[in-house]
């Protein structure tokens, strides 16, 4: 669905190419409370911050946690509505807010309809 993905870029027409990289916890890297989702769109990086905060609200709420693959179904979905709105092209890091996040886990199982209709992680590997 939202792992690899092309847009096109409001502003320019270009045809981008979206694909996941990898899930990383952010209190390594940038010592945040976040899970950084990144991509590569037509080679340069960019990453979609999602809080921690999230997953402890989509637990009491629904009683289920949110998987690497559903993070990167909502990042994915995030990221290909930032690039239809106009994104700006030169910032590489975007952070969503918990709303957001739980708004997009709601709109991906809708769209997913079948339960086990996400992708499985590796994405891209045969094996």
């Amino acid at each position: 669905m939202y792992e690899d993905f092309r847009v096109t870029d409001r502003w320019t027409g270009e045809d981008l190419l979206c694909r996941w990289k990898a899930n990383v916890v952010a209190i390594a890297t940038r010592h945040a409370d976040a899970v950084d989702v990144r991509f590569e769109v037509n080679g340069r990086p960019m990453c979609i911050a999602l809080p921690c905060t999230a997953w402890l609200e989509q637990r009491k709420r629904s009683g289920k946690v949110i998987t690497d693959q559903m993070a990167i179904q909502v990042a994915g979905f995030y990221l290909k509505q930032l690039i239809e709105e106009g994104y700006d092209s030169q910032r590489e890091v975007y952070t969503m807010t918990v709303a957001e996040i739980l708004r997009l886990v709601e709109v991906i199982l809708a769209e997913a309809k079948v339960p086990g209709a996400l992708p499985r992680l590796p994405v891209g590997i045969e094996g």
